[in-house]
């Protein structure tokens, strides 16, 4: 049994369907999303639809809880405000349904999803060092918990001590802890514009990180289109 799991899409059409070509071909048998389906570029209902499709596990994102409320847009940068305003108007009332109601946090087999951390979920607060890790494994009741939010993929060890793992492949064993950063499907920010996402291979106990190239001049062209923010465009290409 082999998981696909991804998120933070950010509405990122073309990225999404790349990555989920890539998990196919890869005999990815199930899918897990970690929220943040839409936010940032063009396709926040397209995106949606596919999410919905594939019937998986899903949480929330942050985006997603602000583009499914009517509340004022206060504390986004300029951006992230515009662009979350531009997905508002453009997601139908069943849409906002969908992302209102999911969860913060879910238990999947024996592994853990939340899209920020788990000591905390509904602040969210951000893992992008092996101590904020660190803080979020104190609430993590299986060995591995797989989330997102910095859209940087990052693998964290946890035995004696904790440790920040630099490979794309990761054995589980048993006695560890791990907290996983799947990276971020539509908007990377590690300097790869590629599509980041994760394979948990259950049979192996294996899990491997894959960057996947998707048509970013489309999804750019969508967002010129749109009138959206033509740095939301540029930093694509940049994967920043």
């Amino acid at each position: 049994m082999k998981f696909a799991i991804f998120g933070d899409i950010h509405a990122n059409l073309e990225a999404l369907n790349a990555v989920l070509e890539d998990a196919k071909n890869h005999d990815c048998t199930h899918y897990v999303c970690i929220g943040d389906i839409v936010g940032y570029n063009a396709n926040p209902r397209e995106c949606l639809n596919i999410i919905r499709s594939l019937d998986c596990p899903v949480v929330k994102g942050n985006h997603d809880e602000v583009a499914s409320s009517d509340s004022e847009l206060v504390g986004l940068n300029p951006l992230a405000q515009h662009s979350m305003q531009w997905t508002r108007d453009n997601l139908d009332s069943e849409d906002k349904l969908y992302l209102r109601e999911l969860k913060l946090l879910r238990q999947v087999r024996d592994f853990t999803i939340v899209h920020a951390t788990l000591d905390s979920p509904a602040s969210w607060g951000y893992v992008t060092t092996k101590f904020d890790a660190l803080e979020s494994l104190g609430y993590q009741y299986t060995p591995v918990c797989f989330f997102g939010h910095t859209h940087v993929p990052a693998f964290y060890v946890k035995s004696l001590r904790i440790e920040e793992y630099t490979g794309k492949s990761l054995e589980i064993e048993p006695g560890k802890k791990y907290q996983i950063n799947v990276g971020s499907v539509g908007q990377p920010r590690d300097g790869d514009p590629r599509s980041s996402y994760c394979i948990y291979d259950l049979g192996a106990q294996r899990v491997i990180n894959r960057r996947i190239e998707y048509d970013i001049k489309r999804t750019q062209e969508k967002i010129f289109d749109e009138g959206l923010p033509k740095q939301l465009a540029e930093r694509l290409s940049e994967g920043k």
